[in-house]
């Protein structure tokens, strides 16, 4: 897995707009993020330069119009989620799962289709295990 850098809250929500779709044109950020967030232009280029920085944006030209850049993302959705999922659980739990859905299962109540479904995961998680070990 690749370093995934460190983003910000006010980042992750651009990351998000990229994640959407990709190859925007900074002025649609600058729009998406003045409607949604009521940010400045400014705000949203110095947030757009700082992902650039930190490697989790591209920025290339646009081929009709040299003078605009396109952003998109360096950084999959499913990596970043994924590398602060296990920094989350590692810094509150000591990298261990078991106490953290223990904690999480003490205060939601979850209903038979969800407890289902976590049971699907579950046995697909564990059958995967196994079929790692029968293949060493």
């Amino acid at each position: 897995m690749q370093h995934i850098p460190s983003i910000t809250d006010a980042e992750l929500e651009v990351m998000r707009i990229l994640w959407t779709n990709p190859d925007r044109l900074s002025s649609e950020i600058v729009k998406i993020m003045a409607d949604r967030m009521d940010w400045s232009p400014n705000t949203t280029r110095t947030l757009l330069n700082r992902l650039v920085q930190k490697q989790a944006v591209g920025v290339k030209l646009d081929n009709s119009a040299k003078r605009f850049q396109l952003f998109y993302p360096l950084v999959s959705e499913q990596e970043y989620l994924r590398s602060e999922t296990k920094s989350f659980v590692k810094k509150l739990y000591g990298g261990s799962w078991r106490p953290m859905l223990a904690h999480f299962l003490e205060d939601e109540k979850l209903n038979t289709q969800e407890i289902e479904a976590l049971k699907a995961l579950f046995d697909d998680n564990g059958s995967d295990k196994q079929q790692e070990k029968r293949d060493r």
